[in-house]
């Protein structure tokens, strides 16, 4: 009986630290790693050196983490465009499932002015207070949460600080600074205190983040520096843009253009405000990582660096180039929704490591949860997988991934859906049903359409990515009412394709 009762009470006793610590099998808060995420805005796959040795941006900070960490080359955005994926990354889940599948400010289907075959689809203008975030996840367990810089998920009552973050410097509903003097200080945002005349915006966003790093060092913590950068408009700070302006004459680089449908697409990298802007990017990223050597922080912190969507290369001044990737920002080639991807877990990954196993951005919530010993919310985070035994340097069956964007950007995309599984990527144009099926392993730049050779292959495919859309519950385009728009809208395609 004696033997008994002791059994008991060291049960009791367990489960009482466990709860206490957040959950069973969760360490003790002293223990715990600190979670730095960093969320670069529109910044392509091509843009960072670690990706790209030929860039003509200079990205050292960002390459210096990367030799610490493991690089993926195959990190993929959930969708082409901003909100999207930043709910995704929030909540586990393919944007289908938030119904959050557009740029939150894209018209709706009964404002659709263009003269499109389809309408776009209906989407949800806020990401749900229902859905339990990352932030709220971290909060639960006793990390303090903290967010700077770009939300864009909704209006006011939507914000960060709703959403379980503690601290917000800089979110709002605005997809880009476009309030005061933009980039630079006034900047006439009500989550972020004016700094200096000329302040700009991504060297502050880094110092509210290291500030509250240095403030909670004590602890374990969880953020989120999510950049403006590089985001439109494009401006720069005139030291940088002046050294671009001398690199490009230097060596003598001049614009080159090719296609992509309708639309002119950049092919080399020589934009020196974009440079610029990259670069003051790489600086912040630098001051942030900084701060954690400093306080012998670097150590106890998983950090990581990736991007919302594909580099801007069809549109809005076409700052950058994506190639050997097709097209860019609002298109489902790769240009478009393959992104940089870079993780340092101390302990963990090996330093210099590179992994060209697909993951997408619902795989964030259960990988950072896992990496703090904390347990799993498989109730939401329903389509991320983990991919930590990736970090470990193992392999991972991550199975297929999806895409579903029922939406015409500003890019020059036109509504569809996609899928990868192993190497072969399947595209479902909406508009006329086309499919294009493409090796990636042989065609990284999708220049081939192997549809026409491979119909089993397309055939089972397509089946898996219609089925995948019936069970997120995935909102389709519908007919313009207009013939007018259909017409019109055919005849482009035909040219196109002619």
């Amino acid at each position: 009986m004696k033997l008994r009762l002791v059994c008991l009470w060291a049960a009791l006793t367990a489960l009482a630290a466990a709860a206490e610590s957040g959950g069973a099998g969760t360490p003790p808060a002293g223990t715990r790693p600190n979670i730095l995420f960093i969320l670069v805005d529109d910044l392509g796959y091509m843009d960072i050196g670690a990706n790209n040795p030929q860039t003509f941006y200079e990205t050292p900070n960002i390459d210096a983490l990367a030799k610490k960490g493991m690089r993926f080359t195959a990190g993929y955005a959930a969708c082409p465009v901003c909100s999207p994926t930043r709910a995704s990354i929030l909540t586990g889940k393919y944007p289908q499932r938030t119904g959050v599948t557009d740029y939150i400010g894209a018209a709706q289907p009964e404002k659709w002015k263009r003269p499109t075959p389809l309408l776009p689809a209906p989407y949800q203008e806020r990401l749900a207070l229902d859905e339990i975030t990352l932030a709220e996840a971290f909060k639960a367990a006793g990390y303090r949460t903290f967010f700077a810089g770009k939300w864009h998920l909704g209006p006011e009552g939507f914000w960060p600080e709703d959403q379980g973050f503690e601290i917000n410097r800089g979110g709002t509903d605005r997809g880009g600074p476009y309030g005061g003097n933009k980039y630079f200080s006034p900047y006439g945002n009500p989550r972020l205190a004016d700094g200096p005349p000329g302040e700009h915006l991504p060297d502050r966003l880094a110092t509210e983040t290291a500030r509250f790093i240095e403030a909670n060092r004590e602890r374990p913590f969880f953020a989120c520096l999510s950049f403006y950068s590089v985001h439109t408009p494009l401006m720069a700070r005139p030291d940088l843009q002046k050294k671009y302006e001398e690199k490009r004459q230097r060596l003598g680089l001049e614009p080159r253009w090719g296609r992509e449908g309708q639309r002119e697409v950049r092919w080399v990298q020589e934009h020196a405000v974009y440079a610029a802007m990259v670069e003051a990017m790489d600086q912040a990223v630098g001051k942030v990582l900084a701060k954690l050597e400093e306080l012998g922080l670097a150590d106890r912190t998983v950090v990581v660096f990736t991007s919302d969507n594909g580099g801007l290369s069809t549109s809005e001044g076409h700052p950058t180039s994506n190639l050997p990737l097709r097209a860019g920002k609002g298109w489902l080639y790769e240009g478009g929704i393959r992104e940089p991807l870079i993780v340092h877990a101390p302990g963990v990954t090996r330093p210099g490591t590179v992994c060209d196993t697909p993951v997408t951005s619902p795989d964030f919530f259960p990988t950072l949860l896992e990496l703090a010993g904390l347990p799993p919310r498989p109730g939401q985070h329903v389509d991320g997988v983990s991919f930590v035994p990736l970090l470990r340097g193992a392999e991972l069956g991550r199975g297929p991934i999806f895409w579903h964007y029922p939406h015409y950007g500003n890019q020059g995309g036109a509504p569809a859906g996609a899928v990868r599984e192993g190497d072969w990527k399947l595209i479902e144009w909406y508009e006329d049903g086309r499919l294009e099926l493409y090796d990636l392993r042989r065609d990284l730049s999708e220049q081939h359409d192997l549809a026409a050779e491979q119909p089993l292959k397309v055939k089972q495919m397509h089946a898996r990515l219609e089925a995948w859309r019936k069970s997120v519950g995935a909102r389709m385009p519908a007919l313009n009412p207009q013939p007018s728009s259909r017409e019109e809208a055919a005849s482009s395609r035909r040219k196109q394709s002619s």
